[in-house]
């Protein structure tokens, strides 16, 4: 089970990456631009939402079916905190990532809430790449996409 749900996630977070860095720049762009918002738009930043909290769900089944998560039991919060390795997948790509879809999702709810076309597309621009970046931030890229 713990090699497919793996998989599942790692490839899924192509699909994830690539939605929020298409929702990312169309907002800036638009946002840049004084572009309208449209329901092209609307469609887009709800897929990001949708996407991402699916590879979160993946993501925390992933989390506690991992052979890593043992370690927590066995050696402790301070010896997971001192190798880099272990720290990452434990501690700073859950956490970071949490906060990245959290984020994803406070600017889609405040986006729906705004009336004007440049504040709609301002919150979207603003969140999701705050949310991009923290993304980008913790992505174990050596051992990605295995």
């Amino acid at each position: 089970m713990y090699n497919t749900v793996k998989i599942l996630h790692s490839y899924w977070a192509y699909l994830v990456l690539l939605i929020l860095v298409l929702a990312t720049l169309n907002a800036v762009i638009k946002a840049m631009a004084g572009k309208e918002y449209s329901a092209k738009d609307f469609r887009i930043s709800l897929f990001t939402l949708i996407v991402a909290h699916i590879q979160l769900l993946i993501g925390l089944v992933l989390y506690f079916v991992s052979p890593r998560f043992s370690l927590f039991s066995t050696s402790g919060m301070g010896e997971i905190m001192k190798n880099s390795v272990d720290r990452l997948y434990l501690i700073e790509h859950p956490l970071i990532t949490i906060i990245a879809i959290a984020l994803i999702t406070i600017g889609y709810s405040k986006h729906k809430k705004k009336l004007t076309s440049k504040a709609k597309l301002r919150m979207i621009a603003v969140f999701y790449t705050l949310a991009l970046i923290l993304v980008l931030s913790r992505i174990p890229w050596n051992a990605w996409p295995n």
